[in-house]
């Protein structure tokens, strides 16, 4: 069960009642990465509603922003991160460095959560085969990794995923993967390079411009473009796979 759960509270994204929302509070979340974070929500949400069940495991789970997303599906939570990372919380069941073997039985999990993690992971074959043992015969991961985007939490970043390699990770490790979602296209792209470059040198002209792009990304035409383009050039993936049977 996660650790002192009464004292979570919403961070990056918050439940309103037209669904969740990438937070506007820019002490948790960068108005930078507000656009990334939304196109996130919109396909963790579904993966996470149609996927995730029993007992789950939230790895890498920084301060658990997607608990409440994944509450409502699943009896139980444990939540892991490792000891030196930048996400020091209270919430942590297990501090554990995941280039290493997880401490847990083998089947232990019926949901593995593993969301902007892998591409911090030095060993990830390792990790996806690990998360392979520790799932139940009818258990399945829950994956998503950036790929078109910027460096981040230096210098753990490592690597970046094509959809090809994603299957090949899985599948080496005895995973079949049902579904690989590619997020966002090269509109996103766009207005995520500039809004970075933007925020850290005139934060109050990026306010302005991430306000006008994401009433225009809506639109009917840059939404055409976006799916179009989601194939060439993903802002990044999001994988369900299970135990291959």
């Amino acid at each position: 069960m996660m650790k002192n759960k009464e004292t979570w509270r919403p961070t990056k994204i918050v439940h309103t009642r037209s669904g969740f929302k990438p937070s506007s509070n820019e002490h948790l979340l960068n108005v930078a990465s507000r656009l990334t974070t939304s196109c996130q929500i919109e396909h963790y949400q579904d993966a996470i509603r149609r996927h995730a069940s029993g007992r789950l495991v939230d790895m890498g789970c920084g301060h658990v922003p997607y608990y409440e997303m994944y509450r409502p599906f699943v009896q139980d939570t444990i939540c892991v991160d490792w000891a030196n990372s930048v996400h020091r919380n209270e919430l942590l069941d297990c501090k554990t460095d995941l280039n290493n073997p997880l401490p847990f039985a083998p089947e232990s999990f019926d949901t593995v959560l593993l969301t902007d993690v892998l591409e911090h992971i030095s060993r990830p074959a390792e990790l996806i085969s690990e998360i392979q043992r520790i799932l139940s015969p009818s258990g399945k991961v829950i994956l998503a990794v950036p790929f078109l985007y910027w460096l981040h939490e230096q210098p753990y970043d490592f690597f970046r995923y094509t959809e090809f390699a994603l299957r090949e990770l899985c599948e080496e490790a005895g995973l079949r993967i049902l579904s690989l979602v590619p997020y966002g296209g090269a509109p996103e792209i766009l207005v995520d390079i500039t809004a970075k470059c933007l925020a850290p040198r005139v934060p109050s002209l990026c306010r302005i411009y991430m306000a006008l792009a994401s009433t225009v990304l809506k639109t009917r035409p840059f939404r055409s473009i976006s799916h179009k383009t989601a194939k060439l050039f993903p802002l990044g993936y999001v994988v369900v796979a299970s135990k291959q049977r």
